[in-house]
């Protein structure tokens, strides 16, 4: 029952987003595939996964029960909140790299991850999208600290 409710709240939000996304205008784009693209992206893959929470099938043995909310999915719920208010606050001072390494490492940790893999996919994970949005979409992301790497 939560879950589905939890779906179709985010699929109205989405909904929402998405039509305010679809009319967004910047005076000038310096991104070859605009200002409101990556918005959308983002909302069509919530909003499909929103559907999929909805009409899936229920994996439990009887339908109307659901998982209780104990206090250690609580606690990680408030941690990825923590991460992802801690990455939108240092995105721009940091830079993209090192606050996507330091959120990835967290959330692998968060979700059960050893040290050494968790390290080597935030890694991987931050400067393979670094280098995604950069070179192959063309949309400039902040340095930050790595600014003196540039060439």
């Amino acid at each position: 029952m939560y879950q589905r409710l939890f779906a179709a709240s985010l699929l109205l939000a989405c909904l929402c987003l998405g039509f305010i996304a679809w009319g967004y205008q910047a005076p000038y784009s310096y991104e070859p595939v605009g200002p409101r693209a990556y918005p959308l992206m983002l909302m069509v893959l919530l909003g499909l996964g929103a559907i999929v929470l909805i009409i899936k099938p229920s994996l439990e043995a009887d339908t109307d029960d659901e998982p209780a909310l104990v206090p250690a999915m609580m606690r990680k719920a408030l941690i990825c909140l923590a991460l992802l208010l801690g990455l939108a606050a240092l995105f721009e001072r940091l830079g993209f790299i090192p606050t996507a390494i330091l959120f990835a490492l967290g959330m692998a940790r968060l979700f059960g991850g050893r040290w050494p893999q968790s390290l080597v996919l935030a890694v991987v994970l931050g400067v393979g999208l670094y280098f995604l949005f950069d070179n192959v979409l063309d949309v400039p992301l902040p340095l930050g600290v790595l600014a003196q790497l540039e060439i």
